[in-house]
């Protein structure tokens, strides 16, 4: 919406000026809507690459927990043949 102002200003000397104003209100054109378009894009990537570093730490948790269980399968094996050891020792 196009908006024409029209304000008269009479001087101390009885002179008058004229001003003509045109205001426009039509809004952005568009820009506002492109900006939030791009604000959105941002924050789903951003959310993607939080998950797959989320994702991550997981997979690494996973490992770690899986080679605890592992050594621990294997000190739980040497001790067996510790002992079976020392009951061959206590055999003879």
């Amino acid at each position: 919406m196009v908006e024409e102002r029209i304000t008269e200003t009479e001087g101390p000397n009885g002179d008058v000026h004229t001003t003509h104003t045109i205001v426009d209100r039509d809004g952005g054109g568009g820009s506002g809507w492109l900006i939030a378009v791009i604000l959105v894009i941002a924050l789903l990537v951003g959310g993607y690459f939080l998950m797959q570093s989320n994702a991550s730490q997981s997979k690494k948790d996973n490992a770690i927990a899986a080679a605890a269980d592992d050594v621990g399968s294997a000190a739980k094996d040497v001790g067996n043949a510790a002992q079976d050891a020392v009951d061959k020792i206590d055999k003879k």
